[in-house]
């Protein structure tokens, strides 16, 4: 009987999505919002060179681009943990993506749209149910229309019922395929196996398929993904607290709210604190916070921990 390992992470992801083209096209065709002559019928891979330039998140977002026939950028990325941050890194990925398209002197009609994908892994937006969202550029009066150029569509696993997104049958055996698939199964449901890109998707999660050195890979990334959740987590209370304390000593009614912002802006330099108080070198403190040697060194001298 297999053993599967998870989809979501960065070693599976990307040998499902980022070596079988066939399976990447018919997860797009599947999940983006797109009419049936919009169907994506071939994609070339892009290189991967959009690497997030943002503190404390190197690990935990996982991507594939590609281009279609029609010369439409797609990225595509599986994000493990949700910051506040999230939705501006996604929109400036997705500009520098449209940007470089063009060439010096060459002229804007050459532009053709970018296409982001999200898969969340957490919750984001806590003031609906709904788990599919698309994202557009579009008039606030009339919102038919819309200009090209750039398109979102963001998906909160967490919230996915599949039930309830029965009449899309190929978008519900994805997503129940990367929520439901992991360690713990040792077979796959009927109705997934049953499909035949998911369960070529599924095998290619075989942990018989993997040597020892990538199943090493696979560990160190769930670790990696648990060491920057705990020490995000324990830097944004330490802020909060800092931030609540400072409201009550300024006696401001909202002194709450002015603090917590301080306390949270404080957040890089509390990774840094906390990896130092944990045991981590300066390498690993630098895999988190992508600041330089030196900056870590004076924040440590700062704070007495050189």
């Amino acid at each position: 009987m297999a053993r599967y390992l998870d989809p979501k992470n960065d070693l599976t992801f990307k040998r499902i999505f980022g070596e079988h083209p066939d399976l990447l096209i018919n997860f797009l065709n599947a999940l983006m919002p797109f009419p049936e002559e919009r169907q994506i019928e071939e994609i070339e891979y892009l290189p991967a060179e959009q690497v997030p330039d943002i503190p404390g998140k190197k690990n935990s977002i996982v991507d594939v681009k590609c281009r279609d026939k029609n010369n439409g950028v797609f990225i595509i990325e599986m994000q493990m943990l949700w910051t506040d941050d999230f939705t501006q890194r996604l929109v400036f990925n997705a500009g520098k993506a449209y940007v470089r398209q063009l060439g010096k002197g060459q002229s804007y009609n050459l532009l053709q749209p970018v296409y982001t994908l999200a898969i969340l892994n957490e919750k984001f937006d806590h003031k609906t149910k709904r788990f599919f969202h698309h994202y557009s550029i579009v008039n606030k009066e009339n919102t038919e229309e819309v200009i090209e150029g750039l398109e979102f569509v963001l998906i909160e696993l967490e919230k996915f019922q599949s039930e309830k997104w029965g009449e899309r049958k190929m978008a519900t055996l994805w997503l129940r395929f990367l929520k439901e698939v992991n360690e713990s199964i040792r077979e796959l449901p009927k109705d997934l196996a049953g499909n035949e890109h998911i369960r070529r998707a599924a095998d290619l999660c075989e942990e018989a398929g993997f040597t020892p050195e990538e199943l090493a890979v696979y560990e160190a990334y769930w670790d990696m993904i648990s060491t920057e959740r705990t020490l995000m987590e324990g830097s944004l209370a330490k802020g909060r607290a800092e931030g609540h304390a400072e409201g009550r000593a300024e006696g401001r009614a909202e002194g709450e709210l002015i603090g917590l912002g301080k306390g949270e802006a404080k957040t890089l330099e509390r990774l840094v604190v906390d990896g130092k108080l944990n045991g981590f070198s300066l390498e690993q403190i630098q895999s988190f916070t992508k600041l330089a040697i030196e900056q870590i060194i004076e924040i440590l001298k700062r704070h007495g921990l050189e």
